[in-house]
């Protein structure tokens, strides 16, 4: 059976907005996270500490932190991909830092520039350093089910790269299907072998839309054991290195689902769609996911000849 609670984990001002052709303003995305707050999620990413040469979208992350209030119950963890990075989190105040790492020796190669086995030893040293200075380390495995480059990736390749992180010290680990190619029983099979290495509790599933699975593969991962789950406001994101690849699952339609099984976030639906509308005015498109649409207010019809 799915859990009775499922922590939601919104990614969209991070991993959405980074994919995004145009920059967002450091003020837009404050406004952002405010909302995303406000409508109850317990932990927004707000940013990322790399270079602004590779990510210019995430310029500013430090003054973003600045500008953000401490909220009792909310975490607005930072992306850190090496030691210079950890270093310019800590001065910006940051509480919590996520390392990224691939199940795929290619993907690997082409999204970091090293081998899974060298980029375990950054995440090593940055771990390391990171929590001596007591912050919390969330890591990410990406490409748990297929890679654009290498095809399918064996379950028990990423149970081994996931285990290395969380014995690193990472407090939880996020399964990310990269492209969105996985399908329910994929998904569930992937979860289940990586859970005989890593507390299942300690798991959290990370799923792209790309092929329309989603929400079905959340369910059967729910289903597994799963009660962490990433999501992107709006629908925002994708992946530069996997043609084709479409955005994390939307925050709204998963609260929809979750709703409506009757498993309790924290999260209020109204004022998740606002923030959706928030961002969707920013870059000047409407909401892109189901729910957003569904429920986006509608003008009167016109032409009736009704009056009241």
């Amino acid at each position: 059976m799915p859990p009775s609670r499922v922590r939601l984990v919104e990614v969209g001002p991070r991993d959405g907005l980074q994919n995004e052709p145009n920059a967002v303003s450091v003020a837009d995305r404050v406004r952002l996270i405010e909302a995303l707050a406000e409508a109850g999620l317990p932990a927004i990413e707000a940013g990322s500490f790399v270079s602004p040469k590779w990510v210019p979208q995430m310029a500013g992350t430090d003054q973003v932190l600045a500008a953000l209030p401490a909220r009792p119950g909310v975490s607005f963890p930072v992306l850190v991909p090496n030691l210079k990075g950890l270093d310019a989190a800590l001065a910006a105040g940051a509480r919590e830092i996520a390392c990224f790492g691939a199940a795929s020796e290619s993907f690997s190669q082409k999204n970091i520039n090293c081998s899974v086995a060298e980029s375990l030893e950054r995440f090593a040293a940055v771990t390391e350093a990171a929590l001596k200075a007591g912050l919390r380390v969330r890591g990410y495995v990406s490409c748990v089910i297929d890679c654009p480059y290498e095809g399918p990736i064996q379950p028990a390749r990423v149970a081994e790269v996931a285990q290395a992180m969380f014995d690193l010290g990472c407090y939880e680990i996020s399964l990310g299907d990269t492209i969105g190619t996985g399908t329910p029983g994929r998904a569930r099979a992937m979860v289940e072998a990586v859970a005989g290495r890593v507390p299942i509790e300690r798991l959290a599933a990370h799923f792209h839309d790309t092929y329309g699975q989603a929400l079905a593969n959340l369910y059967a991962v729910m289903e597994a054991g799963i009660a962490t789950i990433d999501a992107s406001i709006s629908g925002l994101g994708g992946c530069p290195y996997a043609r084709g690849a479409a955005g994390n699952v939307a925050t709204e339609d998963v609260l929809y689902m979750l709703d409506g099984l009757g498993i309790e976030t924290g999260v209020d639906m109204d004022r998740l769609l606002a923030a959706g509308r928030l961002i969707g005015a920013v870059l000047g498109r409407p909401p892109a996911s189901k729910v957003g649409r569904a429920l986006a207010p509608m003008a009167p019809p016109e032409g009736t000849g009704e009056t009241t």
